[in-house]
């Protein structure tokens, strides 16, 4: 019989450099987790070392060594929390199986430690060995002493674990406080793997009585406490002290089963198969811990029901009451934020409430605890999606009074990806206040709805009284209306005889169209019976907002739409530095901040955080994406809803500020993580009123979905067949906008009005002094390339840098020369310069509101005033009457530019109609000579005379107008005609 190999994997963690500070001291407590094949190992703490010597070696076993090299070898360096202020993650190494090498070939490689996710802050590296051992087994000492080895493995991991505890406790008896909580840590923490003053040689070298230590079957594996798995392999095991041992081994196995083994070392605690879950929903964002308590009912020991009861939960001055009722479970979960506790402690006592009828004949209302039970929360145990629900548990109340009775309930740690937190009352946002909740909107479906109105048939009108001499002819039109929408046809006359006759059959064949919300009004109303074709234009998209900010192109009906090309997720951090927008108790300010992210019908919002300055959501959305040529609009409010004044009315909520992010700025598959300034413009000015840090992913599977969107219409087919006019456009929108608040506010908790409009931007087409300046300042930044350009030539044409002319005439001379070179030159020009501007691009900033192009820091105050005027006007008339004469002075220089471009135009014009003989003579009698002179010259040798005559020296050049240029002033125009 062959035979048997056993494989050693030995991992010797040696040190780490240059870690991370994690404890909020300036240092780290570091230890190693390793993960091989299913089994785990860790080293020993070393306190307060940002460069930590361990010199530790893990053995782990080979299973399989033909499947080896596809294991991956995973080490996780964390730091200890019971010397900072919580268990945070320092780093991560992965070593794949077949880059281990034989025993004594193995060298110390420093690796560098990675991040767990992108927002990781994570630096140092980690210097080991890793080799494996091979050891020859007899087959007939394997079988014979196979049993005895299953029996007594526990005995020398325990006398082993024995000798080396004392060893600890005179090696750490010097240490700080710290150091001796270790102690108190499960064995599988506290106990070392080696020390630094053993022997390598030793280590490594194969023994005869290693039988023993031969992996056992997958059952008694996960039956062997921790400790033994961790250890290295024991010598024989002594038959007299088995019995012994495995005495002892009963009474330890309990404290492995204890919670602080259930929760890990931290909530951050690195896993072989939670990172895969937990990346997808809240990678933007970062994870707040939440103390979850799920109260569901009590049990009293008395059948006495008929007195309601209600469950109090008090964490150190915190505290807060389920429903008082009877009969019936409570089921309620409450979420505290764990950074706000301030105890270490959750007290949860149960209370009936029994109404007492006095001699007076009042009632009055008793209370009786029924009990009380204290958690410590350092033991609550740890749970993150996708785990499976914490099941309640029966827990017996302790009091002297009333004894035997119980509470239901469950006690965890989680954050906020949690299924429990929206249903939770959250200490963060106020409790279980509906105003203060996160919430996701949906957009109403908005139709076109297209009414044409042909004609009447058979129209009888009533007889007229009067004569119709005075009103020889009788007009009509057609009114619709569709809920609050009303819409005419143009007028239309039809004879006296056809009027008495009822022959008439007026005429208007035209389009009456509405903005229609699903469900839709049960009724169209006509003033005028007729032959309608009403149906829905489903080939349209209804814009409820301005168009160069449109969040979705998409047509309304279901069958016309095309599934999406990508996703956008938007991970809401939080918010610093806010300013105070309203005053609490009438003594300080305060904000009750919250954010509102629109894109498509989509909107949502998170939960409001009171009181707070730098408040922090972490909360995370996503939208599929249809046109990559969008834009997400997100804004910032203060809740002033969820609390009402002295007469009961709600209060509104105030802006904060607002962003926007086009789409087709970020690139795919990237997360950008960026704070953004919030500005607001108020009368009196613009204010900056804090920053919002927004974490943004644009994925996209496809790259042939995005050119193919590049290039399709962005609109649907209807609008370019059937295009609506710009007035009519204007109507619907802002028909659909009100459609869409009114709709949005009546959501629980609604959306206010006022959040609405700003989301939507319903006054951009409102008068504004501050807006004209910035969209002529536009106009001005995009002529001034043109002016660029002109002056370039200039400084060509005038010989203002000689060496540079003469390329230019050289240039000239090629191009004549080889024409066909042209294009492809042009070309390859522009891609070169677009090439070399591609390194700049990543300097830029993914693009907001601009507040200098939005022209907020150079707006005068009676500007604003303006602005911020309603329609109509409610300013005195002396106000009116100065913004007015300024209007008229601004409108004038428009239309005076207005009228010295349409002259040019008029003396073009002028020039072929003979409106000035002479000058049109002396033009015919020009083209006669031009047209032989073109038919002797060849065109490349004007091109080339006309080009050299162009850029001549200054001294060959007169300082006098062109004669084209004198010629082209003299001709007529119509300015002379207008009154």
């Amino acid at each position: 019989m062959a035979d048997t190999v056993l494989r050693k994997l030995i991992v010797e963690i040696c040190n780490a450099r240059n870690l991370m500070p994690k404890d909020g001291q300036g240092t780290a407590s570091a230890y190693a987790i390793v993960d091989f094949d299913g089994q785990r190992r860790r080293t020993k703490t070393k306190f307060r070392d940002l460069n930590p010597q361990w010199d530790e070696k893990l053995e782990f076993f080979v299973h399989d060594v033909a499947t080896m090299g596809e294991e991956i070898l995973e080490i996780n360096l964390c730091n200890d929390k019971k010397t900072g202020k919580r268990s945070t993650f320092l780093g991560k190494v992965k070593i794949a199986g077949n880059a281990f090498a034989a025993a004594g070939s193995e060298t110390l490689v420093y690796y560098p430690l990675e991040k767990r996710s992108v927002f990781s802050q994570i630096k140092g590296e980690i210097g080991l060995k890793a080799y494996y051992v091979d050891e020859s087994i007899p087959a007939a000492a394997a079988a014979t002493e196979e049993k005895p080895a299953a029996e007594g493995q526990a005995a020398p991991a325990a006398e082993e674990k024995a000798g080396e505890k004392e060893k600890e406790k005179t090696e750490e008896g010097k240490k700080e406080a710290e150091a001796a909580k270790t102690e108190e840590k499960p064995k599988e923490e506290a106990k070392p793997e080696a020390k630094p003053g053993d022997k390598p040689k030793e280590e490594a070298k194969p023994e005869e009585k290693k039988p023993d230590a031969v992996a056992p079957p997958a059952k008694e594996a996960d039956k062997k406490p921790p400790e033994a798995a961790a250890a290295a392999p024991p010598p024989p095991a002594v038959p007299q002290k088995t019995e012994t041992v495995k005495q002892k081994e009963i009474e330890i196995k309990p404290e492995n089963l204890n919670r602080q083994d259930l929760i890990g070392a931290d909530l951050d605690l690195p896993s072989l198969t939670r990172d895969q879950n937990r990346g997808g929903g809240y990678d933007l964002v970062d994870r707040m811990p939440f103390l979850y308590i799920r109260v569901a009912k009590a049990k009293r020991a008395s059948n006495d029901g008929s007195n309601p009861i209600y469950a109090k939960l008090v964490i150190g001055t915190t505290g807060v009451k389920t429903r008082c009722q009877t009969g019936k479970d409570w089921d309620q979960v409450f979420a505290f934020e764990k950074e706000s506790l301030n105890s270490s402690s959750l007290e949860v006592s149960v209370w009936s409430e029994e109404k007492v009828e006095k001699e007076d004949k009042t009632v009055t209302t008793t209370e009786s605890c029924l009990g009380t039970v204290s958690f410590d929360l350092q033991e609550v145990p740890k749970r993150v999606p996708p785990d499976s629900p914490l099941a309640p548990q029966w827990y017996t109340l302790e009091s002297e009074k009333s004894p035997g009775n119980d509470v239901m309930l469950a006690v965890w740690l989680g954050t906020q990806a949690d299924e429990a937190f929206q249903e939770a009352w959250q200490s963060d946002s106020g409790g279980l206040i509906p105003e203060t909740r996160s919430k996701v909107y949906l957009s109403p479906k908005l139709w076109y709805l297209r009414l044409t109105v042909i004609q009447t048939q058979d129209l009888q009108l009533g007889s007229d009284p009067e004569p119709k001499a005075k009103n020889p002819t009788t007009e009509l039109y057609v009114k619709a209306q569709l809920g609050p929408q009303v819409f005419k046809t143009a007028r239309t006359s039809i004879g006296p005889s056809a009027s008495s006759s009822g022959s008439g059959n007026p005429t208007w064949n035209e389009d009456l169209v509405f903005v229609a919300s699903e469900p839709f009004e049960p009724f169209l109303i006509v003033t005028v019976e007729d032959i309608t074709n009403g149906q829905s234009i489903g080939g349209y998209h209804v814009l409820d907002e301005a168009a160069h900010v449109t969040s979705d192109v998409r047509p309304s009906a279901k069958q016309l739409a095309k599934p999406p090309i990508g996703l956008l997720e938007v991970g809401v951090r939080g918010a610093t530095n806010l300013l105070p927008v309203k005053t609490r108790d009438g003594t300080r300010g305060t904000t009750d901040a919250y954010v509102v992210a629109k894109y498509g019908p989509k909107w949502v919002r998170t939960r409001t955080i009171l009181d707070r300055f730098n408040p922090r959501w972490n909360e995370q959305y996503t939208w599929d994406v249809y046109d990559p040529c969008t834009v997400l609009t997100i804004g910032v409010f203060d809740n002033g809803r969820y609390k009402r004044d002295e007469a009961g009315k709600q209060g509104r909520d105030l802006r904060v500020g607002k962003i926007r992010i086009r789409l087709s700025t970020l690139d795919m598959n990237r997360v950008y993580l960026n704070s953004y300034t919030l500005t607001v413009v108020l009368p009196s000015g613009a204010k900056k009123m804090g920053e919002i840090e927004i974490a943004v992913r644009f994925s996209c599977p496809s790259w042939l979905s995005i050119i193919q969107a590049y290039v399709t219409p962005m609109l649907p087919r209807m609008h370019y067949v059937r295009p609506l006019g710009p007035a009519q456009q204007d109507i619907l929108r802002h028909t659909a906008m009100r459609i869409v608040t009114a709709r949005l506010a009546r959501s629980e908790p609604p959306l206010g009005q006022e959040v609405v409009q700003y989301m939507l931007d319903t006054d951009n087409h409102v008068w504004s002094m501050r807006r004209s300046k910035a969209n002529w300042f536009r106009v001005i930044t995009f002529l001034s390339r043109a002016a660029t350009i002109a002056r370039w030539v200039h400084g060509i044409r005038t010989w203002v840098h000689p060496p540079t002319t003469v390329l230019v005439h050289l240039l000239l001379v090629a191009i004549v020369l080889c024409p066909h070179l042209v294009l492809p030159t042009v070309f390859m020009y522009a891609f070169l310069i677009l090439a070399l501007r591609f390194r700049c691009r990543g300097r830029f900033k993914v693009s907001s509101v601009d507040t200098r192009l939005s022209c907020v820091d150079s707006v005068a105050p009676d500007e604003l005033d303006e602005e911020f005027d309603g329609f109509p006007a409610t300013r005195p008339p002396e106000v009116v009457r100065i913004r007015y004469d300024r209007l008229r002075a601004l409108a004038g220089r428009a239309q005076t530019l207005l009228g010295d471009v349409a002259a040019q135009g008029e003396r073009i014009e002028a020039l072929f109609n003979w409106k000035d003989p002479r000058a049109t003579c002396i033009f015919v009698v020009f083209c006669l000579f031009a047209s032989f002179l073109f038919y002797i010259v060849p065109f490349k040798i004007f091109v080339l005379g006309f080009g050299f005559y162009y850029i001549r020296h200054p001294r060959f050049r007169d300082d006098m107008p062109s004669v084209p240029a004198n010629f082209f002033r003299r001709l007529p125009s119509m300015s002379d005609q207008i009154l």
